[in-house]
């Protein structure tokens, strides 16, 4: 029997496969043409009051984003193959890799950079908006490029793909929803408690107002309505009853309020749910229908001092300590040092290369840190008044969404990059901590007492971890609890036996939490 030779082997092979691929081609272009023609009976045969010119450039169009996720669909395969193929090879080899699926951490690769895309966009185009409220086809659009990339995601194999890089840990420490504080109209991006009696919680949205909140009730007690545009940053004065925001619409506003407490009411019993991983998560997000705000809430409409020095976006302030000064973060590269009683302009603090993200002063020191699009956060030292100093850091691969300073001698600073690291002042040329995580981190917050660093992520989540890197805990979210959008800053308060964590998010509301702290460091 003879026997064909290699070149003759390969030779019948690639003929072959040319033919193949020449079948393929003629059963594509039959397959499109049949469709074609069963798109126009089905035209002729409905009864329509769109022209059918009109209906004819719909189905085009849906027939074009049929084929695109045909192409995806098929890609995913070929990868696939590609990936069982090499694994093959590698075991004949003896080689194999434990704990990973490269298939699958390329595909998640390529879906998170889309998420990732997608998200950012939402954030500028809501922080940057400074006209009147949107209507509801704008916001349904705005929502609906949200929701695209959740769809996405969830393509490509969703979050049952991720390879957990997370230290090893076994807590199971209580953290308890405690309350909802519902009435802004969009989503909130920034929240604080202030620092004197009587203690309140103040959130800044995106429909253009701040709110104070009795913790305790959930009412609302004041509503500010100076802002023309988002309301992106709220801050509250060391030792006055005076509120810091910063907004969309080129402005800091600095403003007096004076609020009544109601009587506290009985807190409901909600089950006690341990933060771990068990807890049935649900990606059902809730119509995002209109939520009616607080008709009783007095308003406050006109600031006490305007600081207008800024050219673009006025994303974040914060008061030095002393509170006789602050400091502010814009889209047009600079940060600004305001003097409070004149409201004229210190500083002007500029050598970021894009839009600043975040702003955030030493509790006890003249030092301030700035983040920004540029994978750079900066430390600007005031302590010295004839040298002012600033060093410039560059820890991180994408933008860097916050940094904020501990009690001691460290800064945090979160990343979209999914990274958050830790800084000993002393010597910042390396993180002494690095935390990876699955998802962008947004504006995080660190316990005063235990130095507990809070993560609000875009993708719901909020989680809690040690200086050290440990993660302690996750805080549940179900269909039933949690927030149901991506979380956008956490503060803590750890003088309030009620709450002691507070969350935000853009599904509109902040939730207080209960985080039992003594349990989630016995268990560490």
């Amino acid at each position: 029997m003879p026997v064909e030779s290699g070149s003759s082997v390969a030779a019948r092979q690639a003929k072959q496969k040319r033919k193949s691929h020449s079948l393929s081609i003629r059963r594509t272009n039959s397959t499109e043409q049949e469709r074609s023609g069963l798109q126009r009976d089905m035209l002729e045969g409905q009864d329509s009051k769109l022209p059918l010119s009109l209906r004819s450039n719909l189905l085009d169009l849906f027939s074009q984003i049929e084929r695109e996720f045909e192409n995806l669909y098929i890609e995913n395969l070929e990868l696939r193959r590609e990936i069982e193929t090499l694994n093959e090879r590698l075991a004949g080899e003896g080689q194999t890799f434990e704990g990973a699926d490269l298939a699958k951490g390329a595909l998640k690769t390529k879906a998170s950079h889309s998420t990732s895309q997608l998200s950012q966009k939402l954030k500028t185009t809501y922080k940057a908006s400074t006209s009147k409220p949107r209507s509801n086809s704008c916001h349904a659009r705005v929502a609906g490029s949200r929701n695209f990339s959740v769809t996405s995601w969830e393509l490509w194999g969703g979050d049952s793909w991720i390879v957990s890089s997370f230290k090893a840990t076994t807590s199971r420490a209580v953290c308890q929803l405690v309350r909802e504080y519902v009435g802004h109209r969009d989503g909130i991006w920034d929240l604080s408690v202030t620092r004197t009696q009587p203690v309140v919680l103040g959130t800044a949205s995106a429909d253009h107002t701040a709110m104070l909140w009795s913790i305790e009730t959930g009412k609302c007690l004041l509503k500010y309505m100076g802002h023309q545009g988002s309301v992106n940053s709220i801050k509250f004065h060391p030792t006055e009853q005076m509120a810091l925001t910063a907004s969309g619409d080129q402005t800091a506003h600095i403003w007096r309020y004076m609020v009544q407490l109601p009587t506290p009411q009985p807190v409901a019993d909600i089950s006690q749910t341990p933060c771990d991983d068990d807890v049935d998560f649900s990606d059902k997000d809730e119509a995002d229908g209109e939520i009616e705000g607080p008709n009783d809430c007095p308003s406050v409409r006109v600031a006490t001092t305007t600081l207008r020095s800024h050219q673009g976006v006025v994303i974040a302030a914060d008061w030095l300590v002393g509170g006789k000064q602050v400091v502010t973060a814009s889209w047009d590269r600079a940060a600004n040092l305001y003097d409070v009683e004149t409201s004229e302009l210190v500083h002007s603090l500029t050598g970021h290369d894009q839009e600043l993200t975040h702003c955030c002063t030493h509790p006890t020191q003249r030092l301030v840190v700035t983040s920004s699009r540029d994978t750079t956060f900066r430390l600007w030292d005031f302590r010295d008044p004839s040298i002012h100093s600033v060093n410039v850091f560059q820890g991180h691969t994408d933008t860097v969404t916050s940094a904020v300073f501990t009690v001691g001698d460290n800064v945090v600073s979160g990343s979209d990059d999914r990274t958050v690291k830790v800084w000993d002042l002393k010597n910042m040329r390396s993180p002494i901590a690095t935390i990876r995580t699955d998802s962008a981190v947004n504006r995080i917050s660190v316990s005063v007492n235990q130095k507990i660093i809070a993560l609000p992520h875009d993708n719901r989540q909020v989680r809690l971890f040690d200086m050290s890197g440990v993660r302690l805990a996750r805080l549940p979210r179900s269909n039933r609890q949690g927030h149901r959008r991506m979380v956008c800053c956490s503060a803590w308060c750890e003088d309030n036996t009620s709450c002691n964590l507070f969350t935000c998010g853009f599904d509109r509301q902040a939730i207080g939490w209960n985080i039992n702290i003594p349990a989630l460091l016995q268990e560490k």
